[in-house]
């Protein structure tokens, strides 16, 4: 099934995304999970590519793994930080030998240790390049790309960063999947802009159920999201009234936080600055850190709420 066919025939679909462990522990926790949440019958499931080849095997085989034994369909992610043109090439092949063909093309983060993208001499620059290039060179694949409500951290402003995000759709992007965000407002004020300039490929939002406030924190520092002053106030007043953060109370503050966003993304607000008549997201994607408890209870809180409305 390519992604692009679900979008055309069913609003919303609904997403996990994984990322590749690095022990056997971590395989473990991932496939625990997995198994958990195929309950809930995704649409797809995207794992992530790590930078310099530090889990690009790994990737191969799990999605390999989530189409032949749970039957859900993969999204493998693919970047183009450190890797030739041949090496990406051996890795498509791969993916299509396990019978993948939905793709999320991205330029990828530096390793770790490295502040900026460094361009491997005979590989790509751009997500843009590598859209074009995959969508040429392999025409049955459904290639996706990213977005940033909040603008990419690299981006010099909003109408550079619509620019690239432009040329990447015009490369072959089929579909936008979008950096995890907080701020509802921003994103509505995103598609505005995305709308406006004439991108009118479905767009998914990113959703994260918080469970770790240090984690979330790092999280949005290196990738440009904010944390609403309210949310954060909230999780903050938690440490200062149990000495220190307490797993439940901010696991179940992440997770209501979460669902008030998801319903007003799928059931859109009718007055105020971002108002809408129908709703303008294509579904949810869901930023799960390998882990099911959060988002397992954020889909409950939301298939009641969906069955009482």
């Amino acid at each position: 099934m390519l992604i692009r066919d679900r979008l055309a025939h069913k609003r919303p679909v609904f997403s996990f995304e994984f990322f590749p462990p690095n022990n056997e522990k971590g395989e473990r926790v991932l496939w625990r999970s997995l198994e958990q949440l195929a309950p809930l019958e995704p649409d797809f499931v995207s794992v992530t590519y790590g930078a310099g080849g530090s889990t690009r095997t790994r990737t191969v085989e799990i999605v390999g793994r989530i189409k032949r034994e749970l039957g859900i369909e993969p999204l493998a992610h693919l970047t183009c930080v450190g890797s030739t043109r041949d090496e990406i090439e051996a890795v498509v092949e791969r993916l299509l030998e396990a019978g993948v063909r939905n793709i999320l093309a991205l330029r990828g983060d530096p390793p770790r240790g490295q502040t900026q993208f460094e361009h491997t001499p005979g590989g790509f620059r751009y997500a843009s390049e590598l859209c074009a290039w995959l969508r040429d060179r392999w025409p049955e694949l459904c290639v996706g790309g990213a977005c940033y409500p909040e603008i990419h951290p690299e981006a010099e402003s909003d109408e550079a960063d619509l620019r690239h995000l432009r040329a990447k759709v015009d490369a072959g992007a089929e579909f936008l999947i979008s950096q995890l965000f907080f701020d509802n407002a921003a994103y509505f004020g995103f598609i505005d802009r995305v709308r406006g300039a004439g991108i009118s490929v479905p767009i998914i939002p990113g959703v994260m159920p918080i469970t770790n406030v240090k984690q979330i924190e790092r999280f949005t520092k290196m990738c440009g999201a904010s944390i609403p002053n309210m949310l954060r106030s909230r999780l903050h007043g938690i440490a200062e009234t149990t000495d220190g953060y307490d797993p439940q109370e901010v696991f179940w503050t992440g997770v209501s936080y979460a669902a008030h966003q998801c319903r007003e993304l799928l059931d859109p607000p009718s007055r105020g600055p971002f108002r809408r008549q129908t709703s303008t997201v294509a579904g949810i994607h869901f930023y799960t850190l390998n882990r099911s408890p959060a988002t397992r209870a954020l889909f409950e809180i939301l298939a009641l709420a969906r069955a009482v409305h």
